[in-house]
């Protein structure tokens, strides 16, 4: 490995230009050197804003692929591609940061794994709600011991009105599916990494198709067309894990609902509890008495690097390329990655099914 890591994008949209490449383009040991998009005009206007001098655009990534100087691909592009083009890098030599979810099916997130053992690549998915300040000091506080044994938990992913309209979201062959997939898969993730528990046992689930069924509807960005939202608005899993402990998912991107919350995760233990959906706050009892501490997340918390405050999308990044230059585990590891995909496609099967979809 060059002290440089040399990185190629592949998929210029929304999730690149929003959240990686301002990320990346802060880190003293990245080069972006390789660009790619199927509408290429994408890519040039990436390459021109974040590449380096002699950064190189592609509109097939499988010729961004041959290119023996890359080290690290980051997979931007609809949940469709995830496994494949995750799988061709992997097979190419590259180490992968795959945008979430894993894969569109369990099948394709197996493989992925299979491939990243077999070839010695790191994988990992783009869960960087994970970086957020209290999430950290909640895992923190979840691995210390503090709530005991976590037998009940709650996934939240609700919003009132807020149905992506661009891209390729409501389209269920493309997609895999709605909110569940795009913003519950969040949620799923925060629960299982702060619970450490990645042995489903049963899933039980229904999905709605009914808000989007509105012409003319509010919305945040703008009113979706009912003719082309083929994918559900709502989607509530119950879970039970191997161990006995209970998960509820609620997923909804348009919901009559003001209790409103987006990957965030309520957490019920034996020794405490705790919730993000009031800043980050622990309950519990003490000599026979409540109380309820809300956790400060300002100077000296876990987001602050250097004297200076990292996004979470920073913090993903950042630690991401120390894992590749170090040679250590990333922080989002994709086994667990796995079984949320696992989970999600379980709830999408139940739903269908009207039956419980049991784990071997």
């Amino acid at each position: 490995m060059t002290k440089k890591v040399k990185l190629g994008i592949v998929g210029c949209g929304g999730i690149a230009n929003g959240k990686h490449l301002p990320s990346l383009s802060k880190l003293k040991n990245v080069e972006l050197v390789a660009f790619c998009d199927i509408e290429v005009e994408k890519a040039e206007k990436a390459a021109k804003q974040y590449g380096t001098e002699n950064a190189k655009v592609y509109k097939d990534y499988q010729e961004l692929l041959k290119d023996e100087s890359i080290d690290v691909i980051h997979v931007l592009t609809p949940n469709i591609s995830h496994a494949e083009i995750s799988i061709a890098s992997m097979e190419a030599g590259k180490h992968v940061l795959c945008e979430k979810p894993m894969a569109k099916t369990s099948a394709e997130a197996r493989e992925m794994l299979e491939v990243a053992k077999r070839t010695g690549k790191k994988l990992t998915i783009g869960y960087d709600n994970r970086f957020r300040p209290d999430s950290q000091s909640l895992h923190k506080i979840t691995r210390r011991g503090d709530l005991g044994d976590i037998y009940f938990a709650k996934a939240h992913a609700i919003r009132r009105r807020a149905v992506p309209t661009w891209g390729v979201f409501l389209d269920e062959e493309k997609q895999g599916g709605g909110p569940l997939i795009d913003i519950g898969t969040h949620a799923l993730d925060l629960t299982l990494w702060m619970m450490d528990n990645y042995k489903p046992k049963s899933v039980m689930g229904n999905v709605y198709h009914v808000l989007g069924k509105n012409e003319n509807a509010a919305n945040a960005w703008g009113p979706w067309d009912p003719e082309k939202f083929k994918v559900e608005d709502s989607a509530f899993g119950f879970i039970t894990m191997e161990n006995g402990a209970t998960i509820t998912l609620e997923a909804s991107w348009a919901l009559n609902t003001l209790d409103v919350d987006e990957a965030k995760c309520s957490l019920s233990g034996s020794k405490g509890g705790a919730d993000m959906k009031n800043g980050l706050r622990i309950n519990g009892e003490d000599m026979g008495n409540l109380y309820t501490r809300n956790v400060e997340l300002g100077a000296g918390g876990v987001a602050y690097y250097d004297g200076a405050s990292e996004s979470n999308a920073d913090l993903e990044a950042r630690l991401w390329i120390d894992c590749i230059i170090n040679d250590t585990e990333p922080t989002v590891k994709p086994e667990e990655a796995f079984v949320v995909t696992q989970i999600l496609e379980a709830i999408y099967e139940s739903a269908k099914t009207g039956k419980a979809v049991y784990f071997d």
